[in-house]
């Protein structure tokens, strides 16, 4: 860590603040403390903040995309972010997380903070304030602030942030574009693992979940397209179009999307359960990638039948597609709307949407978890192909067995695949075959009660691989700490135990 980095830290967590705490020798009285500055996952030990829960973003924002070539390829961007949040702690001070935006106000509960320079380590800092580290080569991004009165917990109270900023291409830990990325017509907006901070000020861990609003104003002509549901018809004056969009459900920060283009926003049609489907798909298109993805999408009905059937309704308010004739190098299950990158392919349409319920109404509890998403959307892509016809979910878990395959490949832990592991093919195909092998072990019944009973019970929450473990134990009545530890941990290739003729 940078000199830079671990003064930081000292300025983020008041060390040697003298508000930090209440007087010693007055039992019962509140004890006010910062909130922590991460949520606690090893893997980004600064994303998400500690000390209260949010409940609701109602985020409105400005932008203008780049001009035409040779211009630089960047955008103008400000924003009001309202924040509704509950105290789960005495708070002197807490933290947002904020990467590359200027606040240029705040208030909390209706009172003005000031913006101050970060202070030096074990500066007092009187009255309402806020300040902003933004240290790179740590990556350390934080909005702190400082409320006066302090907070009580249990207490609800209302943060206004004013910010913006010019949007850039912003890259994760393994140097992948993320967040709010800046196209040339508009923006693409992924943020998986923490890349909502790009854009917002927001807990970016997805244990803190909230309900969104969207105000998104754009020039006329543009299109924005957001989770959930239109709260209204778009409004257009003075050349500027403004976008609406609710999205009630409770959600993690890095399933957020208000990607901006030139967009067909297509008339909305339903699935056979009575979900809401809207699609998004870039007029520029080419006609081969407008041809594969309108096939593609044109199985969505199908196939939530499909996963309705398996793993219980369909757990949010809409669905749908935003497919952008840009490319971020990959697709990403936004809540609601996956955004997917040039076109849409028919297995990623059945992967983003297995991950509805698997990433999104349950979330992993730790970035190590992330098998839990991408191993049961790759599972469930092989069981659409099994009903396509297209291949037996056994024979693609044999193909993938019988690869010849370097002792690397088999020595990856899944269960902890590390910060710059989370997105390795062995999360997706071992995950899916773990849980192939998973079904074989517990037999049919009691695997897909278990699948329905993991939904239900960490429904708008998160679940962590020990979870899961004792979802299926108690479905099954078996004893599975063998099995998973070979599975996610174990380093060599798992005996042919599973494999069915």
């Amino acid at each position: 860590m940078t000199a830079a980095g671990i003064a930081a830290l000292v300025a983020i967590s008041g060390v040697g603040a003298s508000s930090a705490i209440a007087a010693p020798g007055k039992p019962g009285q509140p004890r006010y403390t910062p909130g922590a500055e991460g949520a606690g996952d090893a893997y980004f030990p600064y994303s998400g903040n500690g000390g209260y829960d949010v409940v609701h973003y109602d985020l409105d924002v400005d932008y203008t995309p780049p001009a035409a070539s040779p211009a630089p390829l960047e955008g103008q961007f400000s924003g009001v972010a309202t924040i509704d949040i509950v105290a789960t702690q005495d708070l002197d001070r807490f933290n947002l997380d904020l990467r590359g935006m200027t606040v240029s106000a705040l208030t909390v509960g209706g009172k003005k903070a000031t913006g101050i320079a970060v202070p030096e380590p074990g500066a007092e800092v009187d009255g309402a304030a806020y300040w902003q580290v933004q240290d790179d080569d740590a990556r350390i991004w934080e909005l702190v602030v400082q409320p006066r009165p302090k907070i009580k917990a249990g207490q609800s109270f209302q943060v206004v942030v004013e910010y913006g900023g010019t949007t850039v291409r912003p890259t994760d830990v393994e140097g992948a574009l993320y967040g709010w990325v800046t196209t040339r017509d508009g923006a693409m907006v992924v943020s998986e693992p923490d890349g909502s901070m790009t854009w917002y000020p927001v807990s970016d861990h997805q244990t803190d979940k909230a309900g969104y609003s969207f105000e998104i104003t754009v020039p006329e002509g543009k299109v924005a397209v957001a989770n959930g549901l239109p709260s209204q018809d778009p409004v257009t004056a003075n050349g500027l179009t403004t976008w609406f969009w609710d999205a009630p459900d409770e959600q993690a920060s890095y399933l957020t999307t208000a990607s901006v283009g030139d967009f067909d926003l297509r008339d909305t049609y339903y699935s056979s359960s009575g979900v809401p489907i809207i699609d998004a798909v870039d007029t520029k298109l080419s006609s081969s990638r407008m041809a594969t993805t309108n096939a593609s999408l044109g199985h969505q009905v199908a196939m939530i039948d499909l996963f309705e059937e398996l793993f219980g309704p369909y757990p949010f308010n809409s669905y749908g597609a935003i497919v952008d004739n840009d490319s971020v190098g990959y697709a990403l299950e936004t809540q609601t709307r996956p955004v997917y990158s040039s076109s849409a392919s028919e297995g990623t349409v059945a992967h983003e949407l297995a991950h509805q319920w698997f990433g999104n109404a349950v979330s992993p509890h730790r970035w190590a978890d992330i098998w839990l998403n991408e191993g049961w959307a790759t599972y469930a892509t092989w069981m659409w192909n099994e009903e396509r016809g297209i291949r037996s979910a056994q024979a693609s878990y044999n193909s993938w067995y019988n690869t010849t395959r370097a002792d690397s490949y088999w020595s990856f832990q899944i269960g902890d695949p590390g910060p710059l592991g989370l997105f390795a093919t062995q999360v997706y195909n071992r995950g899916a075959a773990t849980l192939h092998a998973l079904r074989v072990q517990v037999g049919d019944e009691a695997f897909f009660e278990g699948a329905k009973l993991w939904v239900e019970r960490y429904d708008d929450s998160t679940g962590s691989a020990a979870d899961f473990e004792e979802i299926f134990e108690e479905v099954s009545g078996q004893d599975l700490d063998e099995f998973f530890e070979i599975w996610l941990y174990g380093q060599e290739k798992p005996p042919a135990t599973w494999t069915l003729p």
